[in-house]
């Protein structure tokens, strides 16, 4: 790829991991390496890692004194200009850091900000972000403000203006209007689910588990696709027929609604199917309330197809992180069918097994493949027909 002159440098990271007491080495392992896939996603080069245990952080520096000496020299012998913490910093703590080391220190909250302002597509997603950044920033301008010589890269880069140039007042001006603007948009959206005429399933999952290429599976759209964390955040709806004999006992209710669907009226088969936001552990409290009216059609679903990458080695912890996700939000009432997909890949194999024994309910798919999907097909039936779509009722999980 050639480079302009107006190209910036690429961020050369260091990981920094704090763990605590009640983490398990694997666990801890695992959030690390989630952790250099983020950076990676954000476009930074990562150098290596720097792990300490610790039952409390110090609240100066959150690491000791003597792992922030061997930060400061793997610092000058990697020549990083950038630390990335997998835990989230107080404001005293970034400064602090920032002064002793001389380079950019974020955690992964700030991280993860950055990505979905990168990977925002839509105006509604970028007004999203927008507001869950300037609110990070918020709290946090009266400290981070004397990191403005480190402008630029990764760190908050996105819709909105950079924030070393916005004083509070004017910053919480602008968090009141694109809150206006996002209550626009969720008035909109209601008023679009009441007149829907179809059923809907949300896909939800882990980021990256394969709930846009399932989307493409099972619809034939064109979902945007990439092996990286938070690939999408913008939703997509398309409606998927289902098998008939499954559908119509629950559907043709009374003659004139018999009547309707050979009007031409929406047949009552279909059902829409919205791809949404992946979910990941330590999912920003200010993304989860930004991203509300996006977040909502999950909460107004009648139906959750939970998507899980069997091929990962903590997939059970994925799927504990998106069902504690999803109980915050009050949406573990709602019907739902576990996919274990991605089965074709060799990484999978070795527990694919284990899991079916574990969730005896869930369905083996490969969306890449399209392996499994007239499985699912059915069984989204079978499931809807429980369900009056035109009062859009909530389906049991009995």
């Amino acid at each position: 790829m050639m480079k302009t002159q107006s190209a910036k440098p690429q961020e050369r990271a260091l990981l920094i991991q704090v763990i605590s007491g009640h983490q398990s080495r694997e666990e801890a392992a695992d959030s690390l390496a989630e952790l250099e896939r983020l950076a990676d996603t954000a476009g930074a080069v990562v150098l290596g890692s720097i792990t300490q245990r610790r039952d409390r952080p110090d609240p100066a520096f959150f690491i000791g004194q003597g792992k922030l000496a061997e930060i400061q020299l793997a610092d000058r012998e990697t020549k990083a200009n950038l630390l990335i913490f997998d835990n989230e910093l107080s404001p005293v703590q970034v400064n602090n850091l920032d002064l002793a080391v001389g380079i950019k220190v974020i955690d992964r909250t700030e991280l993860i900000l950055q990505i979905f302002a990168r990977r925002a597509r839509t105006a509604e997603a970028q007004i999203q972000v927008e507001l869950a950044q300037l609110q990070y920033l918020a709290s946090r301008i009266p400290v981070s403000v004397k990191q403005a010589r480190f402008s630029g890269g990764i760190g908050m880069r996105g819709p909105g203006e950079s924030p070393f140039q916005l004083r509070r007042a004017p910053m919480m001006a602008r968090i009141t209007i694109l809150k206006r603007k996002l209550k626009e948009i969720q008035k909109r959206r209601a008023l679009t689910r009441e007149r829907r005429p179809w059923p809907v399933a949300c896909l939800v999952g882990y980021t990256n588990a394969g709930k846009s290429t399932l989307l493409n599976a099972l619809t034939a759209a064109e979902a945007y696709v990439d092996d990286r964390l938070f690939a999408t955040l913008d939703t997509k709806s398309r409606l998927v027929y289902l098998p008939a004999v499954a559908m119509l006992p629950a559907f043709q209710t009374d003659l004139p609604t018999v009547v309707g669907l050979q009007a031409g009226l929406p047949d009552r088969r279909q059902v829409m199917l919205t791809d949404t936001v992946g979910f990941i552990r330590h999912l920003p409290h200010g993304l989860v309330a930004s991203f509300r009216s996006t977040l909502e059609e999950i909460g107004e679903a009648d139906l959750l197809l939970i998507v899980a990458d069997t091929s990962h080695r903590y997939v059970r912890e994925q799927i504990q992180v998106v069902q504690a996700t999803l109980k915050d939000m009050q949406a573990e009432g709602i019907a739902s069918l576990l996919l274990l997909n991605k089965a074709d890949r060799p990484e999978a194999a070795g527990h694919l097994a284990d899991l079916q024994r574990e969730y005896p309910e869930a369905l083996v798919v490969s969306a890449l493949e399209r392996q499994g999907l007239t499985m699912l097909k059915e069984r989204m039936a079978a499931l809807m027909k429980h369900s009056d779509p035109r009062a859009y009722a909530r389906i049991g999980n009995g």
